[in-house]
């Protein structure tokens, strides 16, 4: 039986991938002073997301930064 020889785009995502999981521990195992983050879900419509998206867009910001965001800035509101 022959054995096929690794595809190079496989080799690449495969890097890709590594990195992504080298980043996503260093962004929740940092000992800096900082509390480490918790990964949160949650369901939106895809429309509803697609606006947010947008809007971050505007605001120079990423999903996930923009959340970030408007969660800091709700908080501010209704802390009160």
């Amino acid at each position: 039986m022959a054995l096929k020889k690794k595809d190079e785009s496989y080799d690449s995502l495969a890097r890709e991938e590594s990195l992504s999981e080298k980043k996503a521990k260093e962004v929740f195992s940092r000992k800096e002073g900082k509390e480490k983050k918790i990964l949160t879900t949650f369901s939106i419509e895809p429309s509803f997301k697609e606006e947010l998206e947008d809007l971050f867009e505007e605001m120079g910001l990423g999903w996930a930064a923009g959340i970030r965001f408007a969660l800091k800035e709700f908080y501010k509101k209704y802390s009160d």
